[in-house]
């Protein structure tokens, strides 16, 4: 044999050898994958039906797993529904163009949205330059947080504080969008009000309330000297001096009153009022005392929680007040006494509007002050007083244009039966 022959042979045995033991290795692996899929081989079976069996199973696993993924991105996507649903505080997210991509339903109650409101239409139904939304887009703008700013927000025509914290959507490609979170805390300030109210106007009475005692019994004493002095016994060009004593010192006599009425301690014990027949009587006493004026009631009147007799003063007060600005502008006496019982916040809200001028707003903030007054010949306690029994009952008066009337509205919120 020639080395060349020889060579030619050593050669093709290793390749022979080559091949032999790729098929034995393909050999094991179908085998092995034909066990663990649980197929056997049978006589006459051949690879073929080895490898199917072997890419069957391995879909079967892959869809499997499919279905599992799935499954939990489906569970994750329904959590974070409900967490979003469930939030206590409102959740605005915009995209970087401002417009809003997500608002959730607490968030639509306090911005007073319906949830019938596609999200492409929220900006118009808020108006575009409300306060929390210009905040959101100071967001986009600057890419700087926001941490408890309080914007003033206005839902129907009532205001509403709210607090937010916002932040821009950042990204692997940067800043894609705004979310803020928002809370509404009227309640909050509206107590924090009042107590400031209770502790401004407790001050007030200590200090005053002993002065006024002196000034009304030296009244007392020149109103009864000048009782002593019968008009017919006096000369003539004397009796009117003698005259405008008396009707000045009951009229400081009545003011003094008023003003130890406003300054006296807070002591209220709270038990069930029927509003209605409160009203009922002052509007009874307001109608002898002015025929001509046209008192009218509308609404329910619920039980409330307070002082009789504080209530009733603080009705007459606001009727009394009413009629007076409708005859200081030479208007009819018109009063209307408006119930709104919100079940909501357990409170009774009394709107008392009356048709006279109404107040300028630069006022509307000054008109509760003692001895405020901006019409000639009022003492200015008559609100006064209104403010003090309504914070006295954990309530509040405000004022604003008369949406019933030509005039102003006072609105006094009180707490219902149960609720003191």
């Amino acid at each position: 044999m020639t080395p060349q022959y020889g060579y030619a042979l050593i050669g093709l045995t290793a390749i022979v050898g080559l091949l032999a033991g790729l098929l034995a290795f393909a050999g094991l692996r179908l085998v092995a994958a034909a066990r663990e899929t649980g197929v056997s081989s049978r006589p006459g079976g051949g690879e073929l039906a080895l490898m199917a069996s072997a890419l069957q199973a391995a879909t079967t696993r892959l869809q499997t797993q499919e279905q599992t993924l799935s499954e939990r991105a489906e569970a994750s996507e329904r959590l974070y529904r409900e967490i979003v649903a469930s939030m206590p505080v409102g959740l605005l997210v915009v995209d970087p163009s401002g417009e809003v991509q997500m608002l959730n339903p607490a968030g639509r109650q306090m911005l007073g949205i319906g949830a019938e409101v596609p999200l492409g239409e929220v900006r118009a139904q808020v108006a575009p330059d409300a306060a929390l939304l210009t905040t959101v887009d100071d967001v986009l703008r600057t890419h700087e947080p926001i941490t408890r700013r309080g914007v003033l927000h206005v839902v129907n025509g009532r205001e509403r504080q709210l607090g937010l914290t916002g932040s821009s959507l950042q990204g692997a490609g940067g800043a894609h969008g705004a979310i803020c979170l928002f809370s509404d805390l009227t309640a909050v300030i509206q107590m924090e009000e009042q107590l400031r109210l209770k502790e401004a106007l407790a001050r007030l009475g200590e200090m005053t309330a002993g002065i006024a005692h002196e000034f009304r019994n030296g009244l007392a004493t020149i109103h009864g000297y000048s009782r002593l002095m019968p008009a017919e016994a006096l000369p003539e060009p004397f009796r009117p001096y003698v005259a405008a004593i008396r009707a000045e010192a009951e009229a400081l006599g009545r003011v003094v009153t008023n003003f130890l009425t406003f300054a006296r301690p807070d002591s209220v014990h709270f038990f069930p009022v029927d509003l209605a027949s409160v009203v009922a009587r002052v509007v009874d006493d307001a109608r002898h005392l002015h025929p001509d004026a046209t008192i009218d009631v509308d609404g329910h009147l619920p039980m409330v929680a307070g002082d009789e007799v504080l209530l009733r003063q603080l009705v007459m007060n606001l009727v009394r007040n009413g009629l007076e600005a409708c005859a200081g502008v030479g208007r009819p006496g018109a009063i209307l006494i408006e119930a709104q019982r919100d079940d909501v916040a357990q409170v009774c809200r009394l709107v008392v509007h009356d048709g006279g001028p109404g107040v300028e707003p630069g006022l509307r903030d000054r008109v509760f002050q003692p001895f405020f007054t901006a019409r000639p010949g009022g003492t200015g306690l008559g609100l006064a007083i209104v403010q003090k029994v309504a914070v006295m009952h954990n309530g509040r008066a405000t004022i604003e244009a008369s949406t019933r009337l030509s005039g102003a509205a006072v609105r006094v919120t009180l707490p219902l039966e149960g609720m003191a």
